[in-house]
């Protein structure tokens, strides 16, 4: 069971060297590529949250944070011990220290989950997948609220 919840059920991801890392500008809807380098990811078809990248950015948290849409109450969830550029302890430490902000870069990537950026001061940066308030309650059987989208099949 170790085995299969660590290792087989994750795939490295191949970037696609144009969009592997995009954010959504303040005053828009649609994602817009950010400059990055060193991009690594994995994914896994058994869960919607499983998806992580590392990367890293030369384009300033200032200049991002001018431009591009903040995402709250973002936290990190743990990737496997062997995908080592993630260390979700270390990212959240990051957030809560002020040295880290999370941005959105996909809202409803898939029904109720958003994926979001969160980049450091020194230009590391980390995706990953965040159940949105539609997801929460699509999942939890709550009816949901008139601001959320229709459910696709």
């Amino acid at each position: 069971m170790y085995y299969l919840q660590v290792y087989a059920y994750y795939e490295e991801v191949v970037p696609t060297g144009s969009d592997d890392v995009q954010l959504t500008p303040l005053n828009g809807d649609t994602p817009e590529t950010i400059l990055y380098e060193d991009f690594r990811a994995i994914d896994a078809d058994s869960s919607p949250i499983r998806y992580r990248a590392c990367f890293t950015t030369p384009t300033g948290l200032g200049t991002l944070e001018d431009i591009y849409a903040p995402y709250t109450g973002a936290a990190p969830r743990v990737a496997p011990g062997w995908f080592d550029c993630f260390d979700a302890e270390a990212i959240g430490e990051d957030l809560a220290e002020g040295r880290a902000k999370v941005f959105l870069s996909q809202r409803n990537l898939e029904y109720g989950i958003d994926r979001v950026v969160a980049v450091t001061q020194d230009g590391r940066g980390y995706v990953w997948h965040e159940v949105n308030d539609c997801g929460d309650k699509s999942y939890d059987g709550s009816p949901l609220d008139p601001t959320c989208p229709p459910r696709e099949n």
